[in-house]
């Protein structure tokens, strides 16, 4: 079931059977592309899940100034709601093509409108393109993502030639290989959430 994560909530979860809470992150905003397919797909395979309480935020719904504000000024409200959905989430999933061996202008963007919100949350990729499926891009983000002092995943779910991986509806043409991808990305990835959720919640009640 997809939920929306409310901003601020930070009560601890004790029982390890409850969900965690992933914020999906669709990256690209250019006219015609293809980070919703994947997506879709994605969210429907968390639905299947009972440890995965999942929301998704496209950029392309949003506006993210490129001018990244100052003390004195406050933020736009897309921008507050953004980074009170990844302060309040267990764990942030990042889906993004490559253009031109990197990863979109968008993304960076709604990255850098934030710091502390990141802090001591995991971070998993999927990533699209052509024959490299956007592995580029990914290995990029890692390095922006470690700044933050997130901890971003090994599992990454990469679509080579997405265009062949993906029917017109959406289906995966091999859908028993890439669910099997899809249970160890979120095998992994809610494992990390488990794990850092403490620190993480500590770390917010320090600021």
């Amino acid at each position: 079931m997809t939920t929306k994560i409310e901003p601020g909530d930070t009560r601890v979860m004790t029982d390890t059977a409850k969900r965690m809470r992933v914020l999906m992150v669709i990256g690209s905003v250019r006219t015609g592309r293809f980070g919703h397919v994947p997506a879709s797909w994605l969210a429907e395979r968390a639905r299947l899940r009972d440890d995965i309480e999942l929301a998704i935020t496209d950029l392309a719904d949003l506006d993210l100034p490129a001018d990244l504000g100052d003390k004195g000024r406050a933020a736009p409200s897309d921008v507050t709601a953004l980074g009170d959905q990844i302060e309040a989430a267990d764990a942030i999933v990042i889906v993004t093509p490559v253009y031109n061996r990197g990863y979109p202008a968008s993304l960076k963007n709604a990255i850098d409108w934030f710091n502390s919100e990141w802090s001591a949350t995991p971070v998993g990729f999927v990533s699209y393109g052509g024959r490299t499926g956007g592995i580029e891009a990914v290995e990029q983000l890692r390095t922006v993502f470690v700044e933050l002092g997130t901890m971003t995943i090994r599992n990454v779910l990469s679509f080579p030639d997405f265009w062949e991986v993906f029917d017109e509806s959406g289906v995966p043409a091999d859908p028993a290989r890439v669910s099997r991808a899809a249970g160890n990305f979120y095998d992994e990835l809610i494992w990390w959430a488990r794990a850092l959720r403490p620190a993480r919640l500590a770390r917010q009640a320090r600021r």
